[in-house]
């Protein structure tokens, strides 16, 4: 039996897929890092110690709500109300996770529960961009996404920003929390493909940052990411091309007639 093309021996197009993927898991990576810097950073000079610091990259691993959670923690917030925010501030994952669902059903639920784990803003769109491109779900590209994109950098990182300690009194200074969005909305250009992902991701772009200036982060991300996809969804799709009554090909006319008449042609100077 031949096995998989996803596991043992994938075709050519999936190769070049993987290796597109890998290129654009390299940038992702990146800004991953420096993200993940400022954070180890921004723990410890909460402080947090050292294992504390790791632990919640390895366990939580959910960047915005970390740091949302530090400066709680630093500013003396119950952890209650530390439980509630951070929870609707990661509340899109359910979002993205519902977007993937579909293409997941057969995998086991035991793993599942781990990929969902790193299933982050950078993994989420790493890997839809994949399985567009290669129509399909491909479980080693999502790996690539989630883990070597986004989990080792951001927990390395981590590391290397706790090391440093309080080397660097003001990690805001750095000027590394732009490289985030800047790659977020990179990747957002090659997913928008059409009418309606212009008007979603406009839509839930101008929604969320007003909503985030007026109300707070956590809700904007929220009511953009719903909003968005509504408003692209109403979005009229442009209508096919008529059908040729000659041809099951849309916009291809064939003289029936004609080739029927040739065929028979062919049949009789065939014949003995």
């Amino acid at each position: 039996m031949t096995a998989p093309a996803t596991l043992a021996s994938p075709t050519p197009d999936l190769r070049a897929a993987r290796r597109r993927l890998l290129l654009d898991t390299l940038g992702i990576a990146v800004s991953v890092g420096a993200f993940g810097l400022v954070f180890g950073l921004a723990a410890r000079n909460a402080g947090f110690s050292p294992i504390e610091a790791v632990a919640s990259s390895v366990l939580v691993f959910a960047g915005a709500s970390q740091f949302a959670a530090v400066g709680y923690i630093a500013a003396g917030l119950p952890w209650a109300p530390i439980v509630v925010l951070t929870f609707f501030l990661n509340a899109r994952h359910m979002l993205y996770s519902a977007s993937l669902a579909p293409r997941f059903r057969e995998i086991p639920f035991a793993k599942r529960i781990v990929m969902s784990h790193v299933l982050t803003d950078e993994a989420f769109a790493l890997s839809a961009a994949h399985f567009h491109r290669v129509g399909r779900l491909d479980v080693p590209g999502y790996w690539i996404a989630a883990v070597l994109g986004v989990f080792i950098p951001w927990n390395i990182a981590t590391i290397a920003g706790v090391l440093l300690g309080g080397a660097i009194p003001d990690p805001s200074r750095l000027g590394l929390d732009i490289v985030f969005p800047a790659a977020m909305g990179g990747l957002a250009v090659g997913l928008t493909t059409g009418r309606r992902e212009l008007v979603a991701a406009g839509a839930g772009a101008i929604i969320g940052t007003g909503m985030s200036l007026l109300i707070g982060p956590a809700l904007g991300i929220i009511v953009g990411g719903l909003l968005g996809p509504l408003l692209g969804m109403a979005v009229p799709t442009p209508p096919e091309a008529p059908a040729s009554p000659d041809s099951d090909l849309a916009g291809t006319p064939v003289a029936i007639d004609e080739a029927i008449a040739e065929v028979e042609g062919l049949g009789s100077e065939a014949a003995p």
